[in-house]
């Protein structure tokens, strides 16, 4: 791939509605992704086409992003992927969890449906679960939280 090329990339990227992206091609493996709408070159590992300088440079230059932290001191559980959010294994079963309830790590807090393969989305950390700050069956996105923990 050519400077211009990945340039005109991350430049895609950054406009986009787009969260996330990976690409390989021809040995060049890219990972960017993109929150509060700045773009970082997470990973870049495999270059073996001379490039290694160049893209050394945009990383240096992109903006480096942190996750966000919880405003009201929480931790947020993130969605791993883009899908469909569902708080209930079923339509007419409970939630699997609900504002106040006590939680353990690695306990299922949610599915996010994606290409019609149900993952299940567990507990990062023990805690209260704080907010939900989705509904069920909305649309989420790469990185978009879901759960406040506190």
């Amino acid at each position: 791939m050519e400077i211009e090329n990945l340039i005109r990339l991350i430049e895609t990227v950054s406009a986009s509605e787009l969260t996330g992206l990976k690409y390989e091609e021809n040995g060049v493996k890219l990972h960017l992704t993109k929150k509060k709408g700045q773009v970082q070159v997470v990973a870049a590992p495999e270059i073996s086409t001379g490039m290694e300088g160049a893209v050394a440079a945009i990383a240096a230059e992109a903006p480096v992003v942190t996750a966000d932290s919880a405003p009201s001191g929480g931790k947020l559980v993130e969605s791993p992927l883009v899908g469909t959010f569902y708080a209930a294994p079923a339509e007419d079963a409970a939630p699997f969890v609900a504002v106040g309830d006590t939680v353990k790590k690695g306990q299922t807090l949610a599915i996010v449906e994606a290409m019609k393969l149900m993952n299940e989305i567990e507990s990062e950390f023990d805690g209260i679960v704080e907010e939900i700050l989705v509904e069920n069956g909305q649309a989420v996105e790469y990185g978009q939280p879901l759960f406040r923990i506190k």
